[in-house]
């Protein structure tokens, strides 16, 4: 089941968010900055996200497993818990999302993020050619619906 992340689940969704964004940061930041990203830091995040807008939910199958956030057509924060990847959770988290946005589903992926590209081209996304700069040599770009 898919749940709304609200203040009595919070630090759970934090708690997938934290494992595994470490998980898929680990092989290209350092690892004092991965190490950072601890499950009250991405609390703080989630909540500032909420405060601005921003629906999180959270699938719970045996356990909660994975997060994703939505604000208005803006799908972000699409994680699952590494050892549950592979298993049509991601996609289904992204059905869910996409579902909730207020207009044309769009999203924003590492440049190097094959595995997310290939997710989301089958779900019928496109890239749009629209690039932003995270950081130096660390690019994502934007993917449409449509």
């Amino acid at each position: 089941m898919i749940i709304e992340v609200d203040r009595d689940n919070l630090f759970l969704a934090a708690e997938i968010h934290s494992a595994s964004w470490k998980d898929s940061h680990k092989s290209f930041c350092t690892p004092e900055f991965v190490e950072q990203h601890t499950p009250e830091r991405q609390r703080e995040y989630f909540s500032g996200k909420m405060l601005r807008g921003s629906r999180i939910y959270m699938l719970v199958d045996d356990e909660p497993i994975g997060v994703v956030s939505v604000t208005g057509n803006l799908i972000e924060d699409l994680y699952v818990l590494p050892d549950r990847q592979n298993e049509g959770r991601g996609t289904r988290l992204l059905k869910y999302a996409m579902d909730r946005c207020s207009g044309t589903p769009t999203l924003w992926i590492r440049q190097d993020n094959a595995d997310a590209e290939r997710l989301y081209r089958r779900m019928g996304f496109r890239a749009t050619g629209k690039k932003k700069t995270v950081a130096e040599g660390f690019d994502e770009i934007e993917f449409i619906l449509g």
